[in-house]
């Protein structure tokens, strides 16, 4: 085990096996899943190898006091349980924010990130007690052993650092941890994390208890007591992880479940889908090719991401998702698009109002954030997991305890933002999650999901795949888009020809590149089964992730 591997960003061949697939983020984390898969654990054990392990060498994305959110196939019950455990809010406290950013991810918050109760480890014990098959000790030894000896940091891992870690550099303990020798850890230099390790073997001998009642849990409310954020104990477990089936809605012939509110997915990806069948793009070609259907597809992720604003945590709030997701409304939204589509050439229009030369050429960046480590399982008794681990979510911002670095959660109270809650109610946080489980005929056909900016990118991986036809590998590699601008610009990854970008603008859109493969953009981890009985997986092209089977 002490051969470490790294990613490579790029193209990558899709895994076939017919006893048992996996994806990752991390070609160290396919391996572990992979070993308890072979070992004849399921689909739950090799999550939760993936999970703690993710946490351990991909810091720069996830870590053991973030979120864990999940959708689960149990073959032998022959249904789909949903797993929410984001991160909480304490209700009756004010938002603790201790550290603004000036710059890297979180500027879009200007007060910066607030506290929040972590949900990663409540979220894994769950998984462990209701479903897991292998000692929770064995689940912890891949992690132990990684932190020991450390991983060899990857030229992915070392930009995503240098763009996300001025938040630790405001804390003591986000320095000593992230630049021990007053550097960030180099491409190519191992990255060994003894006080982690020493938590995680605690953690192995002690179960997860240790980050909700116990040692390290003490040490937690210790520090957010120390820098001002007078929690107790007892808020460590004031809000449990949820249970649930998921939220389901048909398309064609394919059932689809994604995760129910407070996240936003579900809903975001019917109004999408819904919106562009009622407009005809299975007829039209692919938005990357024809561009009536960009056209489309920029106005309708556009509205759907406004009308999902109104999705909050139903304990708190009454829930418009039936409205949302009804094929009348997609109707009258597709009529409305349809209709309001320009009647002259504005080309000219989009050349006097732009920068000299901006036509097709004026770049951008998505200046998302990318903080999540999306996980895609299927076992050789037929249970499917689709999760995803992210450092958003959990903790206070820019501390490191016990190994364990938190960025805490960009929430706020806004009709826009990613992540929202409320202060009262005891309100679970809303963000957007990408896990998808697609079924046919009662049965998992394909799961995806992705970090990023799924509630962006997952409608139109799915339009590639369930409109347009193409293979699941296909659709992700496809160029994805963001919404259109207020400005009626639309920023997408520049492999559109010029005809496209051409014919756009005689629509009044201007087209904004984007590199050609943006990392910030996602990058799927998928498993599907094809008509033969055979299982695939795929990880992405934009990151450095790896898929394997046997």
């Amino acid at each position: 085990m002490s051969e470490t591997k790294v990613g490579r960003i790029g193209p990558k061949a899709t895994a076939e096996g017919r006893n048992a697939v996996c994806s990752s983020a991390h070609p160290l984390v396919t391996d572990a899943m992979l070993d308890i898969l072979r070992e004849g654990g399921n689909a739950i054990d090799a999550a939760i190898v993936g999970c703690l392990l993710n946490a351990t060498i991909q810091q720069d994305m996830t870590c053991h006091a973030g979120t864990v959110t999940m959708l689960f196939w149990n073959a032998e019950q022959g249904r789909c349980h949903e797993l929410n455990s984001m991160g909480t809010i304490v209700p009756g406290l004010a938002p603790f924010r201790p550290v603004a950013v000036s710059s890297g991810p979180y500027t879009a918050i200007p007060e910066g990130p607030c506290a929040v109760i972590p949900g990663f480890m409540p979220g894994l014990k769950t998984m462990h007690e209701r479903f897991g098959s292998r000692p929770w000790d064995r689940l912890c030894a891949p992690s132990i052993h990684w932190a020991e000896v450390g991983h060899e940091v990857d030229s992915f891992e070392h930009l995503v650092l240098g763009h996300s870690v001025e938040l630790y550099m405001n804390t003591a303990s986000g320095r000593r941890h992230f630049t021990p020798d007053g550097h960030l850890p180099q491409a190519g230099q191992r990255w060994p994390k003894p006080e982690l390790a020493r938590t995680l073997t605690k953690l192995a001998a002690e179960g997860p208890d240790l980050f909700i009642d116990g040692e390290w849990a003490r040490l937690f409310v210790d520090r957010a007591n120390e820098v001002g954020w007078p929690i107790e104990m007892r808020h460590m477990r004031q809000d449990e992880p949820r249970w649930g089936d998921g939220l389901r809605y048909r398309h064609g012939d394919v059932e689809v479940v994604q995760q129910a509110p407070p996240e936003r997915q579900a809903v975001m990806s019917a109004m999408v889908l819904g919106i562009l069948h009622e407009l005809g793009v299975a007829e039209l070609g692919h938005y990357a090719e024809s561009p009536q259907s960009l056209y489309y597809m920029a106005h309708a992720l556009r509205r759907a991401a406004y009308e999902t604003g109104f999705i909050n945590d139903p304990a708190v709030f009454e829930d418009p998702s039936s409205v949302l997701m009804s094929r009348e409304y997609h109707r009258a939204l597709a009529a409305v698009l349809r209709m309001s589509r320009t009647k002259v050439d504005l080309t000219e229009h989009v050349r006097l109002t732009s920068t000299p030369g901006a036509l097709g050429e004026a770049t951008g960046r998505s200046g998302e954030s990318v903080g999540s480590c999306e996980l895609s399982v299927v076992d050789a008794q037929g249970n499917w997991v689709q999760l995803v681990n992210t450092v958003q979510g959990g903790g206070v911002p820019g501390q490191v305890v016990g190994g364990v670095p938190m960025i805490g959660s960009t929430m706020t109270s806004s009709l826009t933002a990613m992540l929202g809650g409320w202060l009262t109610g005891g309100g679970r946080i809303r963000s957007v999650i990408g896990n998808t489980l697609l079924l046919r005929d009662g049965r998992p056909w394909l799961a995806l999901g992705t970090p990023g900016i799924p509630h962006i990118t997952v409608p139109q991986v799915m339009t590639s795949i369930l409109e347009n036809g193409l293979d699941p590998y296909a659709a992700d590699d496809a160029p994805r888009m963001l919404p259109l601008a207020d400005d009626y610009s639309v920023m997408v990854e520049s492999r559109l020809t010029p005809e496209v970008v051409t014919e756009v603008a005689r629509m009044g859109i201007l087209v904004r590149p984007m590199a050609p493969y943006q990392y910030q953009m996602g990058s799927f981890h998928m498993t599907w089964r094809d008509d033969t009985g055979a299982l695939h997986a795929s990880a992405g092209p934009r990151r450095a992730g790896q898929a394997a089977a046997f």
